[in-house]
């Protein structure tokens, strides 16, 4: 009902009703401040509600959520949020963990995995040409591949090909409708 009326009420109803996309909608109108909250409480409500959206399977509330635990300190929580988000498909994240798994860069203290994180980036080569990914693929898995050895190159192929086919299809996640 939102999408149809842009009636705020509906937007929250779904929210506290456990809709993902809709408590992602939420958190995010209250951090630009589309939401009036007092100050020292819009923090902690933003939180819960990428939190809830982020349990709920929202990639985005994921990332967002990673953002927030970073900023807090919390690298573990970052670390894992990043890694759900890339299990779902979201084809940004899956590009950031790849990687970070080769530590190009190594920022926030993942293991140190370069055959997965070759593998990961090169599953986004199965794009065509969305949100400019061609362009950081072919950038970044020369710097990968510089540290594996032709045999790693070709079992981290072999281990995209098994990604691709085990988990979600890769998507941008883009919004459906008019938000």
């Amino acid at each position: 009902m939102y999408e149809i009326t842009l009636d705020d009420i509906w937007l929250e109803k779904a929210a506290s009703s456990g809709n993902a996309i809709a408590q992602y909608w939420v958190a995010t109108s209250l951090k630009q401040g589309e939401i009036f909250l007092l100050p020292w409480r819009r923090s902690e409500a933003i939180e819960k509600w990428y939190k809830l959206s982020a349990e709920g399977g929202n990639p985005k509330s994921m990332m967002e959520l990673a953002v927030l635990l970073f900023e807090k300190g919390n690298i573990e929580g970052f670390r894992h949020w990043n890694e759900q988000a890339a299990v779902t498909g979201y084809a940004e994240s899956i590009y950031g963990y790849g990687s970070y798994l080769a530590h190009e860069p190594d920022t926030y203290g993942f293991p140190y995995e370069p055959v997965q994180g070759y593998s990961l980036i090169h599953s986004l080569s199965i794009l065509d040409g969305g949100g400019g990914m061609q362009e950081n693929v072919k950038y970044k898995l020369p710097l990968i591949a510089s540290k594996l050895t032709p045999s790693q190159i070709l079992e981290a192929k072999e281990q995209s090909k098994k990604w691709i086919s085990t988990h979600p299809p890769l998507s941008f996640f883009p919004d459906k409708l008019s938000r």
